[in-house]
This record gives structure tokens, C-alpha cells and sequence, in this order.
């Protein structure tokens, strides 16, 4: 069944105006006034809805019943991703959001390639916004995955000083296996810190540690930065029985 977010609050019993993207979805589709389908508005759960009507600009729906269905992790992921090149970071926020992270925060760090600010970074924020909304759509999940701001290494560290939950660094240097951690420690919050392509600079895994991140290997292969964090993300969740 199609399943399509709707920012406005949604109570059983009620018409909701959709999105004029989603409109626009149904109309592209063909989807006809009776046809069912489920809304989510983020505050958890779901609801059954019958289309009333679908223009290329304009579709309302007929909230039917709340289902209380969750699809969230017991225990809260957050992906500090250096910024990478190019469309990667569509590919790592998708991904992300299926395997059930529930914040991501982009970071600039010094090995980058790609630079944002203004108007650029901007749209780029609300592109990624927008990835969410539809891995959401696609994967289950009922609660929207939360983007911070970009931030810088640095300043990301220093306003996280002092956070209940660990934080992991990916490094090639780390003695430390994810999987001991992991087992070691158990399911619990946690946030991962992955560098760009090249990685963390020595100076930035150097101040990562200072302020309290635990260094840790996920093997002896080097892995794309695209393909790092969604694999810790993967590798925590089995070992912790999700």
C-alpha cells in the first residue's frame, strides 16, 4: 500500500491535504478517488486513508484509523558523516534511514571536497530533508530521522562534550574491534563518527579522542566512506539482535 508523509498533525476522522509532491506522485500514478493508502505525520504510528481526490497540484485524503506500528531501533544511532563528493551523500542518508539511524549530522571536515554555505547549502540541507522523507516513505518507519545543521569537526565536538551517549571513531589506526566493543558494551545510544573520502585528518581523530571518542576497527580492509558508516550501522544492529 502506498505510504506517504504528511507534516500537518493527522487524527482519524479528518481530511488531510496532502503535499503538493504527493499530489503530484499520485497523479503521475493514476491513483483513483477510493483507492487506500497510509499517512504519517511523524509523531508515531500511522493511519489508514482513502484518496478523495488527485490534481497535479492538489490531493486530500480521508483519515480513516491510527495504527500504532513502530519500525524504530530501541536504542538511538546518530551518523556524523564527513561530507562527501558528488551525490554520496543521497546514497549514505537513504541507506542510513532504512537501517534505522535516528539523526544524522553532516560534518566539514578538513579533507572534504565539497564546500556549502548560503543559499547552496541551503537547498542542499532541504534536498537531503527530502531523502529522508522518502526513505521514510519506503522503509516502514514512522518517525523522521532528525538532520542537524552542518558543523565543523571541531565545533561539533566541543558542543557534544559532555554527552551521555559514547561516541565511535572509524580509524585505520584503531587497535579496538567494533564487534568487542559492541559486545562488551551492549545495545545503547551511541554516535559514529565517519570521515570523507581520505578520512579524518590525524589532527581531527587526535581531538576526536581528546574529547572522549573511543577509536575502533572494523577490519583490515579500508572501506569508501559511502560504505563505512552504513556498515557499522549494519554490524551494530546484529550484534545487538536487531
Amino acid at each position: 500500500m502506498p505510504r506517504f508523509y504528511c507534516p500537518q498533525p493527522l487524527a482519524a476522522g479528518t481530511v488531510a491535504d496532502l503535499p503538493e509532491a504527493v499530489a503530484h506522485h499520485l497523479h503521475v500514478v493514476r491513483m483513483q478517488p477510493g483507492e487506500a493508502l497510509t499517512l504519517f505525520d511523524g509523531r508515531g504510528g500511522q493511519y489508514r486513508a482513502s484518496l478523495l481526490e488527485a490534481g497535479k497540484k492538489r490531493a486530500s485524503a480521508a483519515v480513516e484509523a491510527h495504527e500504532a506500528v513502530e519500525a524504530e531501533l530501541p536504542y538511538a544511532l546518530t551518523l556524523a558523516q564527513g561530507l562527501p563528493e558528488g551525490s554520496k551523500m543521497d546514497w549514505i542518508i537513504e541507506k542510513a534511514v532504512e537501517l534505522g539511524v535516528a539523526a544524522i549530522q553532516p560534518l566539514a571536515a578538513r579533507r572534504s571536497v565539497v564546500r556549502l554555505a548560503g543559499d547552496r547549502l541551503d537547498k542542499r540541507h532541504a534536498h537531503w530533508q527530502g531523502v529522508i522523507v522518502a526513505a521514510s516513505e519506503q522503509c516502514g518507519r514512522n518517525r523522521l530521522a532528525g538532520l542537524a545543521p552542518l558543523a565543523g569537526v571541531d565545533a561539533w565536538l566541543a558542543a557534544s562534550a559532555g554527552a551521555a551517549q559514547p561516541t565511535i571513531l572509524l580509524s585505520p589506526r584503531a587497535q579496538q574491534s567494533l564487534s568487542g566493543w559492541a559486545r562488551a558494551a551492549g545495545p545503547q545510544d551511541v554516535r559514529i563518527m565517519i570521515g570523507p573520502e581520505g578520512g579524518f585528518s590525524a589532527e581531527e581523530e587526535d581531538a576526536a579522542v581528546a574529547a572522549g571518542a573511543i577509536a575502533l576497527s572494523i577490519g583490515p580492509r579500508v572501506l569508501r566512506t559511502e560504505t563505512a558508516g552504513l556498515a557499522v550501522v549494519a554490524a551494530l544492529n546484529a550484534l545487538w539482535g536487531q
